[in-house]
């Protein structure tokens, strides 16, 4: 096996045309284990089979702990994704790293709107040895870029569709594409109407 790398700055390059262009698509399933239930007893699965991951109900929301849940994994793909595009701004500005971390916490909490649930995250970036102005600054720009950051920020586009029973387990359209007519969610930032 090669030795890892960074990916290019070239992918800092700004892209220019009309409809979002896909580089990539991560494809989970999660069945319901033990319990039957996500959360509490879900079965995590890549389609490239890298990711196999059983969750568990933390202690704090009245589970056994012992497992993974969707708030760390979001937590990890956020700091991850944070990390790579700070590291990829610093090298194009010529600025040297030592010991770069960023910690990520994902909360989920009760909604005072709806009374039901929300997710808040935290990020917070160590740059030892960096002059505060130009951490802070580093900081701003990769929240400007970083998609997770975006993510939170602005909502994401998102489809919610019923599978149909021939469709492969890991094989859905793009959800950019929106090819499935009818079948999408509203987009992010208006609200579903509610249950009576």
């Amino acid at each position: 096996m090669s030795q890892l790398q960074p990916p290019p700055t070239s992918l800092l390059d700004r892209y220019h045309g009309e409809e979002a262009l896909a580089l990539y698509t991560g494809r989970v399933r999660v069945s319901g284990g033990e319990a039957a239930h996500g959360r509490a007893s879900g079965v995590v699965k890549s389609d490239d089979g890298a990711l196999d991951v059983n969750l568990r109900m933390p202690i704090e929301l009245g589970g056994p702990g012992g497992g993974s849940n969707p708030e760390q994994l979001l937590a990890a793909g956020y700091a991850a994704c944070f990390h790579g595009a700070l590291t990829l701004l610093a090298s194009r500005a010529g600025v040297e790293l030592t010991d770069l971390a960023v910690d990520a916490a994902v909360t989920f909490a009760r909604d005072p709107v709806d009374g039901l649930f929300l997710l808040s995250a935290d990020i917070r970036v160590s740059l030892p040895g960096l002059d505060r102005a130009l951490a802070a600054e580093l900081v701003r720009n990769t929240e400007r870029i970083c998609p997770y950051a975006k993510m939170f920020r602005h909502g994401i586009d998102h489809v919610v569709a019923v599978a149909n029973e021939h469709d492969s387990p890991h094989v859905r359209p793009n959800p950019i594409s929106r090819s499935r007519a009818g079948l999408e969610s509203r987009p992010s930032g208006r609200p579903l109407p509610r249950g009576r």
